[in-house]
């Protein structure tokens, strides 16, 4: 069995799975408060699946959202994925936001998945599939809403033809928005939108049968820019 955790967002999901096909899954709106609702979660779907003590037994492996997103959110999934598979010796596997959200659309061809980062700025990756041949056109980006449809119309040029704008583009101006869908893109709506942890299941049992899977104390977040916290400039 394998448990996956995703608290990027406000938005956030735990499951219990077995060979990726999840067993039990629940989500819920943890708002900022993702340290004190993610743990009773935990309990709660292990209890869904059956004797809880036997389920955390039978664990072999622990995926987890390692972002982009609220850094608070960020930490609080890693610091349970990784203390879990300290205590009970098991395999990680860490997937990014932009990847998780553009999987649930393998059918679209050109996936763009796209996460309002700030008042001020974006991030986006943009994907290729179909499913068996499922890759990356590019790293993780960030930046300006403009910036972010610059790389649209690179994503457009290279594939030969638009595709699907997924993840938050609900979020984008009136403007782009109508920019993106006048050169061809469809905008997924926000019902498509939500991420899923069977969706991690999956992608994180396909990973590890790869050969992805990782101590706990390898596993990284992906920040792409610098949290908002740390040393403050002294007052004069």
């Amino acid at each position: 069995m394998e448990l996956s955790i995703d608290t990027v967002g406000e938005q956030s999901a735990v499951a219990v799975s077995d060979r990726g096909i999840v067993l039990t899954e629940v989500s819920w709106h943890s708002g900022r408060r993702h340290t004190p609702s993610l743990t009773p979660m935990i309990d709660f779907v292990c209890r869904q699946t059956g004797n809880a003590d036997v389920v955390r037994r039978e664990l072999e492996a622990v995926f987890v959202n390692v972002g982009p997103g609220a850094y608070g959110g960020i930490r609080s999934g890693m610091a349970a994925a990784e203390g879990l598979a300290v205590a009970l010796d098991l395999r990680c596997v860490g997937v990014g936001r932009l990847e998780l959200e553009a999987y649930q659309h393998l059918g679209s061809g050109l996936a763009a998945a796209v996460h309002r980062a700030s008042r001020s700025s974006w991030a986006w990756q943009m994907f290729w599939g179909p499913p068996e041949r499922w890759r990356e056109l590019g790293p993780p980006r960030s930046g300006a809403e403009f910036e972010l449809l610059r790389a649209l119309g690179d994503a457009r040029r290279l594939a030969g033809r638009a595709g699907l704008i997924c993840g938050e583009p609900d979020r984008l101006s009136t403007d782009a928005a109508a920019s993106v869908q006048d050169a061809g893109w469809a905008l997924s709506p926000p019902s498509l939108n939500l991420r899923r942890a069977a969706v991690l299941a999956e992608l994180g049992w396909r990973r590890l049968q790869d050969g992805g899977g990782l101590p706990p104390a390898a596993l990284e977040p992906l920040y792409l820019r610098e949290p908002a916290i740390g040393p403050q400039p002294p007052h004069e």
